[in-house]
């Protein structure tokens, strides 16, 4: 296997190896498994695998889980169609700069994702390194935020162009989960800045060594969790991948966020992506 990073912050490229291969290689996927931890999201080109293939060499980084709202193949439980056609006008929306299922009281480990069906240029993917974006924050911004927990939520997300009913019963399902501003990777030790587009609010920013009189709470509460989010939009934290038919990508959902680019109507965008049940962050 041949690994050559495709910047200085986050992503490298595998050569030599086939991922249907890995399955039952303990060793190659030993290596595979350091590199995503290193590197943060691997990609891979012609990876010409089966479904079952692809949920069987996603499940040997753990179980699979389905999401409730973009829905999985039936044939292979876990494994998430996200289908984009010229015929779905108004289900096209799908940018916004986010970590996986963060609204889950456990959000995703990581997963792996397929490209079927592509445009001829557009609809690339882009990552960006969370770690670094927090090792980067100034001093006095990670004192600030040193012990803030913030608010994720799929009815605010997923939810919000569901009718009233739909929208309370997917809450019903999916409480607001409340996780840490900023997790500790559960294998490196490394402090993530752990806010994105599903973070709708601290739940502990209102406390009297923040907030001398209730008007600051706002605007500075949503100022500071705007200028968090926002930290994911840096270029220099990030790399894009350009698509093709059997291209993967592998992140850790842990360490990284991802926007998906919606540059493409009227064309074509198939995706497959096996995401990988994780644990609570920390």
């Amino acid at each position: 296997m041949r690994i050559e990073p495709l910047t200085c912050a986050i992503g490298a490229e595998l050569f030599g190896v086939d991922l249907a291969d890995a399955i039952h290689d303990d060793g190659l996927f030993s290596e595979i498994r350091a590199a995503l931890l290193k590197h943060r999201v691997l990609f891979l080109r012609e990876q010409d695998i089966t479904r079952a293939e692809h949920v069987a060499f996603a499940r040997r980084f753990g179980e699979l889980e389905d999401h409730p709202v973009a829905g999985s193949d039936p044939e292979y439980p876990g494994l998430v169609r996200i289908y984009k056609t010229p015929d779905q006008p108004n289900d096209r929306y799908e940018n916004a700069w986010h970590a996986d299922a963060t609204w889950r009281e456990a959000p995703q480990f990581g997963a792996v994702l397929r490209c079927v069906e592509c445009p001829p240029v557009g609809g690339d993917t882009m990552w960006a390194n969370m770690a670094l974006a927090y090792e980067n924050l100034p001093a006095h911004i990670k004192t600030q935020i040193a012990d803030l927990r913030a608010r994720h939520s799929i009815e605010a997300s997923f939810g919000a162009a569901m009718p009233t009913e739909k929208r309370h019963a997917l809450k019903a399902q999916f409480p607001d989960a409340e996780h840490p501003v900023v997790r500790t990777h559960p294998e490196t030790e490394e402090k993530i800045l752990f806010v994105n587009a599903f973070t709708t609010h601290f739940t502990n920013y209102h406390t009297p060594d923040r907030v001398r009189f209730g008007q600051d709470a706002n605007p500075g509460a949503g100022e500071l969790l705007r200028y968090l989010i926002s930290q994911a939009y840096i270029p220099e934290y990030q790399v894009r991948w350009r698509w093709q038919k059997n291209s993967v990508a592998i992140w850790d959902n842990r360490s990284t966020q991802h926007y998906a680019v919606m540059d493409y109507p009227p064309c074509h965008r198939k995706m497959e992506r096996a995401g990988i049940i994780g644990d609570k962050p920390y």
